[in-house]
């Protein structure tokens, strides 16, 4: 759950038609990229002579701070019939360079969602919320009598808007239903506390430290909302797939570098953009996601590398309930177990 993957299957072709369980238009690939928590569905035709053909994936990883597992990972895909030789296996299949991210931005940015009778789209137009998230690794203070291994003894943490998620004693889904307070904050920053480059090769140490907390970001019901997330170069950059639960997303537009809030949005694709539920944000990048809230819940966001979410890039959505008995928030079933 710590490593984006390149995945390849020896002298076959795969062709993309849906991630994250929603169509997209075919897309003939050599290689896939994938994200933790993130699905892709590929058609593969067995064309080929045949054989045992070795299917493979290993790590993509774009950062030369953070410590990762390069082996390459394999399985088999044979052929039922028509071969004699079961010891006859392929070579292994050729598979991007493990830091290259231009390999990993060219799957990711050439998806696009089918269009059709059955696959109608709804990119919202007209955002009612703006947001802008920061996705930084940061440090704390490391704790009495604990060895940490951050930059000079620091503790390693990490952040959206500069705020790092502390997960608190009752869950939010609980707390928001039953109207217990004291649990959660409601005031979640739409941007961060300050703008500076956030891609910049060397930072102040005054901004790897977050602020701690569990604030929420409450939606309206059938509010539209952009967000875009700001990947920096704080401690480390890195690639981050970000996850919401709840609702899927438009990835709208990406980029290299700081987000540009004048020219970048002119480059939006709001025809046919991939509806997904998981987004990569390139390191020292921008990804900008737009969805309409329309599912009533509490809905954890986090980046789905598992050791960011435990360090804090982590916030929850709540979406108020609608006016229609449809449109509201279901209670918990009688027979769930307490935590």
């Amino acid at each position: 759950m710590n490593d984006i993957l390149f995945f390849s299957i020896a002298n076959h072709q795969m062709t993309v038609v849906g991630t994250d369980a929603s169509y997209v238009k075919p897309l003939p690939r050599d290689y896939i990229a994938i994200s933790p928590g993130q699905t892709v569905d590929a058609l593969v035709c067995a064309d080929q002579r045949p054989m045992r053909y070795y299917m493979a994936a290993r790590a993509y990883s774009s950062s030369s701070a953070v410590p990762f597992d390069n082996t390459t990972t394999t399985a088999i895909l044979e052929y039922r019939y028509g071969y004699s030789d079961s010891s006859t296996v392929s070579s292994l299949p050729p598979l991007p360079y493990y830091n290259s991210t231009g390999a990993a931005l060219d799957f990711t940015t050439r998806l696009r969602s089918a269009l059709g009778d059955d696959c109608q789209i709804d990119v919202p137009l007209n955002i009612t919320t703006r947001m802008f998230s920061t996705l930084s690794i940061n440090t704390l203070p490391c704790l009495p009598n604990r060895t940490c291994e951050g930059p000079n003894g620091t503790r390693l943490a990490a952040s959206m808007t500069n705020r790092s998620f502390v997960l608190p004693q009752i869950d939010v889904l609980e707390a928001y239903y039953y109207d217990v307070k004291g649990v959660f904050g409601d005031h979640f920053p739409d941007f961060p506390p300050f703008f500076f480059n956030f891609t910049a090769k060397y930072l102040p140490l005054i901004l790897k430290i977050p602020k701690r907390s569990t604030e929420v970001k409450i939606l309206e019901y059938n509010e539209t909302v952009e967000i875009v997330l700001q990947g920096t170069n704080l401690v480390a950059g890195i690639d981050h797939p970000l996850h919401l639960h709840g609702q899927s997303f438009y990835v709208v537009g990406w980029g290299l570098g700081n987000f540009d809030p004048d020219k970048d949005p002119l480059n939006y694709n709001l025809v046919d953009p991939p509806l997904q539920n998981s987004a990569m944000v390139p390191i020292n990048g921008w990804t900008t996601i737009r969805f309409r809230a329309h599912n009533p819940g509490v809905w954890f966001m986090h980046c789905h590398l598992e050791r960011h979410l435990t360090w804090g890039m982590d916030t929850v959505f709540i979406v108020k309930d609608g006016e229609h008995p449809q449109a509201r928030m279901l209670p918990p079933p009688q027979d769930m177990p307490p935590c």
